[in-house]
């Protein structure tokens, strides 16, 4: 949020509460990596505000947030999982099997696309 210049009013929704679900890595009491997974029906979930702070990326903490709400998802019956992320990640998030869909657009004025990803 602070690295991008995203303003904190609008980083927290009101999907932001006691029952959401997030995948959080600590080093020691220090977050370093979250994500946060919304349920959008049976079948389907959605993956956001996935970050990783900038000295820990590249040592696939992103991941392992993103793949433990995969896997809860899952376990949870759900089939589909989809994601809005900045067009700079998608190819991130293409090497765990995540396809896009439709055309680039602006969200908080950031590139994004939307990418999908069937759970087995």
């Amino acid at each position: 949020m602070l690295e991008k210049g995203i303003n904190q009013s609008i980083e927290f929704d009101d999907q932001d509460g006691p029952n959401t679900i997030y995948s959080v890595l600590f080093q020691g009491e220090k977050p370093i990596a979250t994500a946060r997974l919304l349920v959008i029906d049976s079948q389907t979930v959605r993956i956001g505000r996935v970050a990783t702070t900038k000295v820990f990326r590249g040592r696939g903490f992103g991941r392992t947030v993103v793949q433990s709400l995969e896997n809860y998802a899952s376990e949870a019956g759900a089939q589909t999982v989809e994601l809005h992320a900045e067009l700079t990640a998608a190819a991130f998030y293409e090497m765990f099997g995540y396809q896009r869909e439709g055309q680039v657009y602006q969200e908080d004025g950031i590139a994004c696309v939307t990418l999908k990803k069937t759970l087995h």
